[in-house]
């Protein structure tokens, strides 16, 4: 069954990522993270009625743990990658970003106690092999130069961040279910708001661009990919159902190359290959 949504949520994923990247190239960053997180909660809220007996599990402690988690992860990590979105390569920033898996497993063996196989910690490595040919630019590495894409950079953030979200949402997954920890997380947007106006950044309409439809796609995936992953580690283990959903990148690498134009060198292209070389490695072992 953890298998099964593991699945759901590596097509949901895959396909919400590519719309994200869509919509990166026509809302300002911090536009489209406050609206993704409104639409987000005001569909989760339908819901609500139907989890209200979980509520008896919530603690203060577990709900600042959900929202210093949801914050430095969801929050923060996705702004990040939205602005890598328009700096860099949408098919290469992608990769590199949603790369999460193998900092998933990691964070779920130290502080979960999750076993790590030795063919679990190889895909790791043959991951992180594919995101240095991905990043670094070997010829600039006498001119000390060796992040010269800052969009390049700015994806190992959301891959960190993400990652770290993943694995450790699990604890309240546990104690709360699988709705609850997101749904209370996307409640902070007015946190948001409220950094965006002391901050003077001008807030764009969702319908700015054409956006609106795009977000509203992009949306809907990424939430029934999250639940679906949240229910699959409710039932099995992180370092199972994570690669598997983390698999993604596959199905947006696909159709970024079909569908965007953006400019990536052969060493990015091989670096992208090896690291959804591991990223498979990592998922079909890992079961």
């Amino acid at each position: 069954m953890a298998i099964a949504f593991a699945f759901i949520s590596f097509f949901t994923w895959g396909i919400g990522v590519f719309f994200e990247a869509v919509v990166a190239r026509r809302l300002e960053s911090y536009s489209f993270a406050l609206w993704g997180f409104v639409l987000s909660a005001f569909i989760l809220t339908f819901y609500t009625p139907f989890a209200l007996s979980d509520l008896s599990g919530v603690t203060i402690e577990l709900l600042l743990f959900i929202f210093i988690i949801g914050i430095i992860g969801l929050f923060f990590g996705t702004i990040v990658y939205y602005e890598a979105l328009k700096l860099s390569s949408r098919a290469l920033v992608g990769t590199i970003a949603t790369s999460f898996p193998a900092v998933t497993v990691i964070i779920s063996v130290i502080f979960l106690n999750e076993r790590l196989t030795g063919s679990q910690l190889l895909s790791i490595i043959v991951i992180f092999i594919g995101l240095i040919l991905a990043s670094i630019n070997f010829k600039e590495l006498r001119n000390k130069k060796t992040f010269s894409d800052k969009g390049v950079m700015l994806a190992f953030v959301p891959m960190i961040a993400w990652g770290t979200w993943i694995a450790l949402i699990k604890i309240p997954v546990q104690q709360i279910g699988w709705f609850w920890p997101n749904y209370l997380t996307f409640l902070l947007f007015p946190l948001l708001f409220l950094f965006i106006k002391v901050r003077k950044i001008k807030l764009e309409l969702p319908t700015v661009n054409n956006a609106f439809i795009p977000l509203v796609i992009s949306m809907v995936m990424v939430r029934a990919a999250e639940f679906s992953y949240n229910i699959g580690i409710s039932k099995g283990l992180v370092s199972v159902v994570a690669p598997i959903a983390g698999a993604n990148p596959i199905l947006f690498i696909i159709l970024a190359f079909i569908f965007f134009k953006d400019k990536i060198t052969r060493q990015q292209i091989l670096g992208i290959i090896t690291t959804l070389i591991g990223i498979v490695l990592l998922s079909v072992l890992s079961v």
